[in-house]
């Protein structure tokens, strides 16, 4: 496998190209080529297990950025149902990098939270790429203190490389919006489950990833900033993210082992944009057994177990 891009999962693409040709050459001719379609499905299987059972942590970056994943807004449209979306902070905007409102989640009325990155060029302008100004947090904050004052847990869907670093953004209070949710986050009456889909980048997503319950997908990544900005720190050369990618220790299974996340939801091979349905439906399962579990758990205690969770990441053991 390649070190440094993913040539490997477009050589399967034009392998699967291949395939679906000759299905189509054995239907035109009307000729019976089951035999040699299934000896390359089977080749093809094995190449593809063979690939991804190897991914390194920057290969899991770059799925990120030249696959065309879900987004956030995928997943609330085919998991929520009669959701109305809110907008503005009631200060100074709305943010189109958050979508947010309520809904109801298989028998639960929900607030959901979704950082937004877009998908063709025009709609990732307008959204930002899914990099929320001060408006954003502040537009999460206050959909989060409604649901806690009408008792419905929160969703969030973490996708974005960090928040808008704008000089407009800065002026406007970015870092301390940042940090007025985490604080209110941590203190919040009401259960709160977290689900990385994508990229988690920095403060960017701490501003609504503080939570109950932190669910990520297998091939999403969670770090405190990209590989190439700490390559540029570390090193000063810019050449070196798939190192700087290894030592952030930013998969899902490296923040599994380390007690930051607390479930992973497995991708259908090749990524979870090869299999939307059935990602959707792993997604859903778990969002659904952690409410059950949370909301079946005393206020008090909910906020003590979060509390508890938190204060013991990175603490050392004898």
């Amino acid at each position: 496998m390649d070190k440094n891009g993913l040539e490997f999962a477009k050589l399967i693409q034009e392998f699967e190209k291949k395939v679906d040709e000759l299905r189509d050459l054995a239907a035109s001719m009307r000729t019976d080529l089951s035999t040699e379609i299934q000896a390359l499905e089977k080749r093809l299987l094995r190449e593809k297990r063979a690939a991804y059972s190897t991914l390194t942590p920057w290969h899991k970056v770059l799925m990120q950025r030249e696959t065309p994943r879900p987004r956030s807004s995928d997943y609330v449209d085919s998991l929520m149902r009669d959701k109305v979306e809110l907008s503005g902070d009631r200060i100074y905007g709305d943010d189109s990098a958050l979508i947010g409102g309520l809904a109801k989640f298989r028998g639960y009325d929900v607030v959901f939270l979704g950082q937004e990155k877009g998908r063709d060029t025009k709609e990732r302008l307008a959204r930002n790429f899914g990099l929320m100004h001060p408006e954003g947090y502040r537009k999460a904050l206050r959909l989060m203190k409604l649901a806690e004052k009408f008792n419905k847990p929160v969703i969030t869907f973490v996708d974005t490389q960090g928040a808008d670093p704008g000089v407009g953004s800065e002026e406007r209070g970015q870092a301390f919006a940042i940090a007025e949710n985490m604080a209110e986050m941590s203190a919040l009456e009401t259960p709160i489950i977290c689900v990385v889909i994508g990229e988690g980048g920095s403060g960017g997503a701490l501003g609504i990833g503080v939570a109950d319950r932190i669910i990520m997908l297998e091939n999403a990544i969670y770090s405190v900033c990209l590989p190439e900005t700490c390559s540029e720190i570390l090193w000063r050369d810019g050449v070196t993210p798939p190192a700087a990618a290894e030592a952030l220790k930013l998969t899902a299974t490296d923040l599994e082992q380390l007690g930051i996340i607390d479930e992973i939801i497995k991708e259908p091979l090749g990524g979870a944009h090869k299999d939307f349905k059935l990602i959707t439906n792993r997604v859903g399962r778990a969002l659904k057994r952690s409410l059950d579990e949370l909301t079946a758990i005393e206020t008090c205690e909910l906020l003590d177990k979060r509390y508890e969770k938190y204060r013991s990441i990175g603490r050392a053991t004898a």
